[in-house]
């Protein structure tokens, strides 16, 4: 199963417009999840929750999450953590880490809507949270290339002992056209 490399995984969570889902516990113990922006700086995942937001809530609860940042279109990039969330700067502090927030936006904005949409919202108080790579379990997956292998695609335990496609697939994968 092709998974990306340190310096791949570094690349692509760098890589602007991707949004992250990230999934915590409610009250309940359900699985909750919502797709959000995040911005992948020092080796560290990091990400704005609002003041009434459910998933900070969550959090504050049990730390624990699972986040999920991947593609539509091949490769099939996929990384995938599961970690605790720290609440690195509580709610009203926003002005510590503006910058950071600001950042964020500009993932996802151009540089002028970004500080338009940071200036409009800066009066609704966020927290800031992170998880480190280093912190977390972190799973990756990529598409083979075409110059690997079909049987690649899945990890071994997933393949029964007749499956056709460990005997009939084709030594590679065709890319998409």
């Amino acid at each position: 199963m092709p998974k990306l490399s340190e310096a791949e995984t570094r690349r692509f969570l760098e890589e602007p417009g991707l949004l992250m889902d990230i999934a915590t516990l409610d009250s309940d113990g359900w699985p909750a999840v919502c797709p959000i922006w995040y911005l992948f700086e020092e080796g560290t995942i990091w990400f704005t929750p609002r003041k009434h937001s459910e998933w900070l809530a969550n959090i504050r609860r049990d730390s624990r999450v699972a986040l999920c940042i991947d593609e539509m279109a091949l490769p099939y990039r996929k990384v995938i953590l599961q970690g605790h969330a720290r609440v690195v700067h509580e709610i009203g502090q926003d002005d510590l880490w503006r910058d950071r927030y600001r950042q964020i936006a500009k993932r996802y904005l151009t540089v002028e809507a970004a500080d338009q949409y940071v200036d409009i919202t800066d009066d609704q108080p966020r927290a800031l949270c992170a998880v480190a790579l280093t912190d977390a379990e972190v799973k990756t997956w990529r598409m083979p290339a075409s110059d690997e292998k079909y049987q690649g695609v899945w990890a071994k335990r997933y393949w029964t002992k007749t499956a056709k496609a460990a005997r009939d697939a084709p030594d590679n994968i065709a890319p998409a056209q």
